[in-house]
């Protein structure tokens, strides 16, 4: 059994690479629950051989090493991650409302709440940076590059380990990462050639444009939706297969279906990957206020350019830390 001073230099060598680790494993796997698992895999591994640890690279490097496996081992048995986009273009059909797809046919890409990963009071660049690497329309691309692809990308360029490093940590070779990186940016550019430039939440016109958001559902206002969507805005939802392509047709679907009577819906403002978010609740036919999800919002200088709604009840409780229902 190791020692109680074994244990202490352990949680302190190691503890404050927990929520960098976090964001890696997510952006890797694409659910942040999944990820918080794999983080503790990871620690798990690492205190069991941390007595055979010599120090031939840095803790940082060694641990990251030891995460970086346990999430490729971890995706071997398990489906991408996708948004609606991911699956079909979008719909242009009669109006009906969008068509859901069976959980068992679809694993759905998850928001990350900001405040796993980016602690208040961090330097306020470093915490730019820290966004921008996990902005929803990348996690959702990078869930496209086969598994060791994704990793040496996101071990080269938003990590900055050497390729050397890169190798040392994956057990191949430095040709075969810059190879691998080399085939990852092409890919990346194909499934996302020109990324938008996004406002950071703490913009005012971010801000902004998420309480119009809020303030049209809210209020079941589809004139206030306008001055929000940009022409070109898109709108998509898990777990629906169709989405929305067009200012005039996302605000027609959701006029027509979802926006309803004043009440139905109360938003709360919060952040998630680096995005303008809101915690969705919904009147149900007994009149409460229950969990129904939450929205992700692509807020540019122009307006919003998509929205990504989240409809799974669990995400604001276990995810968010919201209540289940609100008091009226």
């Amino acid at each position: 059994m190791t020692s109680a001073p074994g244990r202490e230099r352990f949680a302190a060598e190691t503890e404050g690479f927990r929520r960098e680790l976090l964001a890696h494993c997510y952006r890797m796997v694409g659910s942040a629950h999944d990820a918080e698992d794999l983080v503790q895999e990871t620690y798990l591994r690492a205190w069991r051989s941390y007595d055979g640890f010599e120090g031939r690279a840095s803790v940082r490097a060694w641990l990251y090493r030891i995460a970086t496996n346990v999430c490729l081992t971890a995706l071997r048995r398990r489906q991408v991650r996708v948004l609606p986009s991911g699956l079909a273009g979008a719909y242009e059909g009669p109006d009906r409302p969008p068509s859901a797809v069976a959980s068992e046919d679809v694993s759905w890409l998850e928001p990350l709440p900001d405040e796993w990963v980016v602690p208040a009071g961090d330097d306020p660049a470093e915490v730019v940076v820290a966004r921008e690497s996990l902005r929803l329309a990348l996690i959702a691309s990078l869930q496209h590059l086969p598994a060791r692809q994704r990793a040496i990308l996101l071990l080269r360029e938003v990590l900055a380990f050497s390729a050397a490093e890169t190798a040392g940590i994956l057990g191949t070779t430095t040709a075969a990462v810059k190879s691998g990186l080399q085939r990852a940016r092409a890919r990346l550019d194909e499934l996302e050639p020109k990324p938008a430039e996004l406002l950071e939440p703490a913009d005012q016109r971010a801000r902004a444009l998420l309480d119009g958001y809020i303030a049209a559902f809210e209020q079941s206002d589809a004139e206030l939706l306008e001055q929000v969507l940009r022409t070109d805005a898109a709108l998509e939802a898990t777990p629906f297969r169709d989405w929305s392509a067009g200012r005039v047709l996302c605000i027609r679907m959701l006029d027509n279906y979802v926006l309803g009577t004043p009440g139905d819906w109360r938003m709360f403002a919060t952040t998630a990957n680096g995005q303008p978010a809101a915690v969705v609740y919904h009147r149900d036919t007994d009149g409460e206020l229950r969990a129904y999800g939450a929205v992700v919002l692509e807020a540019t200088a122009g307006g919003v350019s998509r929205v990504v709604a989240f409809h799974h009840s669990a995400l604001v409780t276990t995810t968010f830390g919201f209540p289940d229902v609100l008091e009226d």
